[in-house]
Formats: C-alpha cells, sequence, structure tokens
C-alpha cells in the first residue's frame, strides 16, 4: 500500500503524522518507551494541538528488539495472535538505548527522530529515520506504517510462498490468504516475515492484512503498513540468514518431526479423474510390477460424494468396503492419505448437524455463512469454537481408527471477512489465522492416534507458525517448464520464511505434462524433501508418458531412497534447529554475493546441491561456490569434479541432473532403494568427498533414537575412519575404493591416493 506521490507528495486524500523529534524517554524492567513529538516542539504553545507517537521497545528473545508503534491507544484489544514464545536473556537499558544480546535499539537525541538497529560492534543495521514511520489517515480508514533502510546491495527474502522472483526488492506484496494458484502474485502461504543479507529478519506481528512496499515506494526502504492505530514488529539479528531463521523459528515454533516413510514417493487418484477401488489396484499393481517403489496412496476429493464435501464418508459407489481396501493397501506396505477441506456442503448430512450445534461461521445477523464457490451452499467450519474443533476431530479419529495414515488438508484460504466468530475474533484478522486453527486441529488428531514423530499432513494453506505442521505443497501449477520453475521459487521463498518441509506436485496439476515436461520434474521431485506424483484431470502414472518415464521415475526413486540416512538427518536439522531440508543459495553460501539472486538452484541438507533442468532439450546452467565438487550422479561429457567459484553451463540427458556434493562432505548412503524407511545405519556406506584435515563427524540415524556417531580424522593423506554405536557392517568408499567393514570393525585407516 502506498502513502506517496513520488518521493515529495502525499497520494490525494492521505495525510500522514511522523515522529519530528524525541521529546521524552522512559524506562522500565528490561523496556523501552520514547515519545515523539510530530512537528518541533519550541515552546509550550507548540505542544497544543498536536499528535504523539509513543514507540515502545522491549526484548523477547535473545538478539531479538520488539517495536510497537501506536498513535491512539483506546483501541479495544483484538484477537487472534500469533503465538510467539521467548525469554529475553541478557536485557541492557538506559534512557536512549535497548540491548537484547547482540542487537540494540537506540533512539536519537538529536532534532530529528531516528530509531537505529545496531550489532555489537556498533555496525548499524537498519533503522528507521525521516519520515520512515508514519501514521496516516485516508478515505479508507486509518494505518500506521513502518520503514526500514535497505543499505547498498542488501536485499530481502521470505513474505511466505511467493511464485515470483525471490528477491523481493522491487515487489508490493500484499500478506492476504487467496486461492491463486502459482502464476499470480496471489499466495497461499503469507507470512509478515522477511530476512535480508543484511544480517537481520523482521516479523510484523499482525496476523491480518500487511502490505508491503520492498524498495518500491521509497526504493532505499522497506515499508510496512496495517490499518488501525498501531503496530508492532520484531527485529531479528542473526547475523547470517540461517542464523534468522533458527532465532525466528525458537520464536514462533519450530517444524515437528516427519515420519521417515513420509519421504518416500506419493501416487494419488489425481483430482477430477474416474476412480474407483479397482484403478486403485491397478495403479498400486503397476507401480509393483515396474518395481517403483511407493510409500503413500492418496485418495483425492471424489473418495466422497460430490456436492457432500466434506461428510467424511466414503462414497458407496466406488469404495463399497473402505476398511477391508486400506487393510489391503496396508498389507501391501503402503500408507493412505484422504483429501479434506475445512468447509461443509449443504448437503453433506454434517452441514445440519453442524448449524444446529452452533459449529458453522455466522453472518452478523446470526444466518450461517453460505455462497456457492467451491461447493454448493457450503459454510466454514469455526474453529474458534472449542466444541466445534471437538466436532470436527472426531469425524477424523473415525477415519484413522479406520486405516488413514495422513490427510491431505487442502484449502483454508477463502475465509470471508463479513462474519462474526465464536469468541469474538477479529474478521480482518482472522482471515490469515483460520489456516492455523485448521491445520493444527488436524494434526493434533494424527499425533494423538500415532504418536510423536507419526504425524504428517500435505497442507496449502499457512501463516506464521504454520511450519509446526508439516508438511505444505506448493498449490495448483500447471505442466510447463515455466510452472515448474515458478514453484521452485516459491518453494525457496516459503524455505526462507521458516518452513523445513516442502512438496509440489510432479509434472504439474493442471494439463497433462509433455512426456519431456514429466521426466524433468520427477528428478526435481525426488530431490525434494517430499515426493508426490499429482494431476488434476489426468492421471501421474509414469506408463501413460512412455517407457523412459518409468526408468526415470524408478532411477531417482531409488536415488532418494538410498540418500534417506542423508536426507533424514537434514529433516532431524530442521525439526530441531529451524534450518530447511531444501535451502536456497543465499542461506547456505551467506558470504558468497555471487548466489544473492539464484532460484533455479538449491542445497538438499547442508552438502547437495541440486539444479533441477527446465528444458527438454535437457540444457542447464548453475552457479559452483568455491571449492572441488563431486558430481554425485556421473553424466556423459562432463567432468567428475568441477573447481568452483564458477558457472557451469552443460546438457543432460533424463537420466541426470546436476547433483553435486559438497568437497568435505561424510554422505551416508543407505542400503535399501526399495522403501524410505529402514534402518539407516545397516549396511550404511560412508562416502568420504575431499575429506578435510582434522576431524569431522556425521550422524546416521538409528530407530527410536539409537543413532550411530561416525567420525573422520585426516592427517595429511592418512584418513581414519571410526564408528561410536552398534554393531552393524559398514563400508566406506573414497572415489571408487570402497572399503567393507564387519558388524565388530569400530574404525578402519585408509591412505589417500
Amino acid at each position: 500500500m502506498k502513502f506517496t506521490d513520488g518521493y515529495w507528495r502525499k497520494r490525494a486524500g492521505f495525510t500522514v503524522l511522523h515522529p519530528a523529534h524525541l521529546q521524552d524517554t522512559a524506562t522500565g524492567p528490561d523496556t523501552l518507551t520514547a515519545w515523539a513529538a510530530t512537528r518541533p516542539i519550541t515552546h509550550r504553545g507548540d505542544t497544543l494541538n498536536s499528535a504523539l507517537i509513543t514507540v515502545d521497545l522491549s526484548a523477547p528473545a535473545p538478539d531479538v528488539i520488539r517495536v510497537t508503534i501506536s498513535h491512539f491507544q483506546g483501541e479495544r484489544s483484538k484477537s487472534p495472535n500469533f503465538a510467539i514464545s521467548g525469554e529475553p536473556g541478557d536485557v541492557s537499558v538506559d534512557s536512549r538505548s535497548i540491548t537484547s544480546g547482540a542487537l540494540t535499539a537506540r533512539v536519537s537525541d538529536g532534532d530529528h527522530w531516528a530509531l537505529d538497529f545496531l550489532d555489537a560492534d556498533g555496525r548499524r543495521l537498519t533503522g528507521s529515520g525521516w519520515k520512515g514511520i508514519g501514521i496516516a489517515d485516508g478515505p479508507d480508514g486509518s494505518y500506521v506504517h513502518e520503514q526500514l533502510d535497505l543499505g547498498v546491495g542488501h536485499v530481502v527474502y521470505g513474505l511466505g510462498e511467493r511464485f515470483g522472483p525471490l528477491i523481493k526488492n522491487g515487489q508490493t506484496i500484499d500478506v492476504w490468504q487467496e486461492d491463486g494458484g502459482t502464476s499470480s502474485e496471489q499466495a497461499y502461504k503469507n507470512v509478515p516475515f522477511y530476512l535480508t543479507n543484511g544480517g537481520y529478519g523482521v516479523l510484523v506481528d499482525h496476523p491480518g492484512k500487511v502490505s508491503f512496499e520492498v524498495a518500491s515506494e521509497m526504493v532505499t526502504r522497506t515499508q510496512f503498513s496495517v490499518a488501525g492505530q498501531s503496530l508492532s514488529y520484531l527485529v531479528v539479528y542473526g547475523p547470517t540468514p540461517a542464523d534468522i531463521i533458527r532465532k525466528y523459528t525458537a520464536l514462533t515454533g519450530r517444524p515437528a518431526l516427519p515420519p521417515a516413510w513420509s519421504f518416500g514417493l506419493w501416487l494419488t487418484t489425481s483430482f477430477t479423474t474416474d476412480y474407483d477401488e479397482e484403478t486403485v489396484n491397478k495403479f498400486v499393481g503397476g507401480m509393483a510390477d515396474r518395481d517403483l517403489p511407493l510409500s503413500v496412496f492418496h485418495f483425492d476429493c471424489f473418495w466422497m460424494r460430490e456436492f457432500n464435501w466434506c461428510d467424511f464418508e466414503w462414497d458407496p459407489r466406488v469404495f463399497p468396503d473402505p476398511p477391508g481396501m486400506l487393510k489391503r493397501l496396508a498389507d501391501r506396505g503402503l500408507r493412505t492419505c484422504l483429501w479434506i477441506n475445512p468447509y461443509i456442503a449443504q448437503r453433506s448430512p454434517l452441514f445440519a448437524e453442524g448449524a444446529a450445534s452452533g459449529f458453522l461461521v455466522k453472518r452478523p445477523n446470526g444466518d450461517v455463512f453460505q455462497w456457492d464457490l467451491w461447493q454448493a451452499g457450503m459454510a466454514l467450519v469455526d474453529f474458534t469454537n472449542p466444541a466445534a474443533r471437538e466436532w470436527y476431530a472426531g469425524k477424523l479419529r473415525g477415519l484413522v481408527e479406520m486405516g488413514v495414515d495422513a490427510f491431505k488438508s487442502d484449502f483454508g484460504e477463502r475465509v470471508p471477512t463479513d462474519v462474526v466468530w465464536h469468541d469474538g475474533s477479529d474478521p480482518e484478522r482472522m482471515h490469515n489465522y483460520y489456516t492455523q486453527l485448521y491445520n493444527q486441529v488436524v494434526f493434533d488428531v494424527l499425533r494423538q492416534a500415532k504418536g510423536e514423530g507419526e504425524a504428517v499432513l500435505f497442507a496449502r494453506s499457512a501463516t506464521v507458525g504454520g511450519q509446526q505442521f508439516p508438511v505444505h505443497w506448493g498449490g495448483d501449477n500447471s505442466s510447463t517448464y515455466e510452472s515448474m520453475a515458478e514453484s521452485l521459487r516459491g518453494g525457496l521463498s516459503l524455505m526462507s520464511s521458516g518452513f523445513g518441509f516442502w512438496s509440489h506436485d510432479i509434472g504439474g496439476f493442471e494439463g497433462m505434462p509433455d512426456p519431456a515436461v514429466f521426466k524433468r520434474w520427477v528428478a526435481f521431485g525426488l530431490l525434494s524433501s517430499h515426493s508426490r506424483l499429482h494431476g488434476s484431470s489426468s492421471y501421474r502414472v509414469p506408463w501413460l508418458f512412455d517407457e523412459e518415464a518409468v526408468d526415470v521415475l524408478r532411477s531417482f526413486t531409488h536415488l532418494k531412497y538410498r540418500l534417506m540416512p542423508y536426507i533424514f538427518g537434514a529433516a532431524r536439522e530442521a525439526h530441531l534447529t529451524g534450518l530447511p531440508v531444501m535451502r536456497p543459495m543465499p542461506v547456505a553460501f551467506p558470504h558468497d554475493p555471487a548466489v544473492t539472486y539464484l532460484d533455479r538452484q538449491y542445497m538438499l541438507g547442508p552438502d547437495l546441491l541440486v539444479a533441477p533442468v527446465f528444458t527438454a532439450g535437457g540444457e542447464v546452467s548453475y552457479y559452483v561456490p568455491s571449492g572441488r565438487w563431486t558430481r554425485y550422479l556421473p553424466a556423459p561429457g562432463t567432468a567428475s569434479t568441477i573447481e568452483g567459484p564458477r558457472w557451469v553451463t552443460e546438457t543432460h540427458g533424463f537420466e541426470t541432473a546436476p547433483l553435486l556434493v559438497r568437497p568435505g562432505t561424510i554422505l551416508p548412503v543407505g542400503s535399501r532403494q526399495d522403501r524410505p524407511d529402514y534402518d539407516y545405519r545397516d549396511g550404511v556406506t560412508l562416502h568420504l568427498f575431499e575429506p578435510a584435515e582434522g576431524r569431522t563427524a556425521v550422524v546416521v540415524p538409528g530407530p527410536t533414537g539409537a543413532d550411530t556417531v561416525f567420525t573422520v580424522s585426516r592427517s595429511g593423506d592418512d584418513v581414519v575412519v571410526g564408528r561410536m554405536g552398534d554393531a552393524l557392517p559398514w563400508r566406506v568408499q573414497i572415489g571408487s575404493t570402497v572399503t567393507d567393514l564387519a558388524a565388530e570393525e569400530d574404525s578402519c585407516t585408509l591412505t589417500l591416493g
């Protein structure tokens, strides 16, 4: 939202007050309050008929400072609010500044208002200067804005899953949930948090609409604004992007650890295709016959009868024996997932039940809110009502007891604002926040029934804190290379916003992909944290494209399962620290300016570089950071190692893609390729790439926490590899040389060269 007409003038209809200079301050326990006059005060008469802006500073956690700007403080308290946790840590306050850990906020004591944020060395990170803070009145109401400086070369990432350029500089972004697909400026997952390469991130603590002007209205500043009389935001010090993500997720919640089986290959019925149990069995059997190891089978919307979504009842015309079918699938080693949404169609028997019990969102006149978008006469479950939450959860528990393992919690974006909520929540704030209540209810059902570490969703919408309920997928894309690329940009944007796990529809959702598109997307999909074959009006079984598609899917599925000791280790790191499994290059290499704008490649975990191929002919260009990197997938006509930093342009067939291993990596490779969930320690191969001088270690996850720690110590050409853990057979590989070790052997010594 813009308030100016160029640099000097305000937009027509707006009056905006700005702090002119610091009037006074007061300190409290770990707090600092500053009052700023909106015009110079030269004598007592200047204090009359004038506004006073209040700026409250506090420290909710180490290296974090909260700023609350307010004009009129008589507004009633509104809910919902983001759940932000933390302990203040070491805080110091004086009359002009507050310090939290390595971050200081300082207000100017000169003639001109300024609020600066500095690191422990006194380096200015950002700040709000002349006309940065604004109290605006316009044709549609009142607003508060803040503008934080962007230094030369500083860029902004994040703000949720957004499908445009990864760098947000130059963009106008409204944080407002929409069901807009992957090809528009709208987003399913809106998160008013951004991080920068300047050493800090910012969370705007407002669950409703937040409008960002990122180096757009004023090209040297990031502006954010909300309606009303107050604005609260938190500055999070890094200094690196990874540090910022760790500290941000400590405030807003870390991702749960998804079960190992969820990292395997998912296959679905697709959306509007015709399917019944015979179709399902044909697909599952066809995958098994072709050595395409499935982990999960997903039933999309039409497992329920049309016009009844949701009634949580299987359509008996096509699925006459759901418990038996689920058991038969389980006996084949498959988990099952069902599509759901938070809406109740009028024809569903649950509509009358929910309306009579007060479980559906109402209009101000007491009528149930209804419309015909998506489902005829549909209403929304009011998740602010504890009884409604339990009612909805009860329907899901019945399905879990029947044998369902996961839910695709679709939708949650189309939430009206002309309604009344059970708990009195503000409709504008609830529009974005609704998804948090919805996904938490669904996730908790699975967690309570299956146990910690066994719950997983396939969720489309999210806001701040939504990362606690993985997994999220990218929504409705199209079957083109362009949509494949925009999907990756959306995922990298989401990973920059505190989310640890992400997926996308392999082959694209809308349309029938060209076989080349499908095969290129398979490589990208299986080198993502979670991998799902899903379409809209066409199936995604590979033999419908060509036989090579079957081979490509088999190859990359086997590859992912062999890499599961490494991938699940990265998943654990996401769970414990908040760092995503799929890492944007600027997060992984914060000191390399060449990665600043890269949005067609990423790191899978800390040590594998992935560059998806977005062309039918296989041409791809990507950047290799410093060091000697090794190809994990040999490609004809390419060298086995690449010395960075450099750009590489090459051509790949469908059976390969750029997958490079970072120098110094100890890559644990599993012994199985038929499933993603196994004892990763049993028969593991430690593949050493350019081992570094000194001692390094890697943890290979074991069942129920029985991990094994492997250490690699190098001195010159001598390498000693040790094991601490259960006695199981293992191997060590350097280049093409493989050393087999018996279960009772805890170490070996190798000579390089």
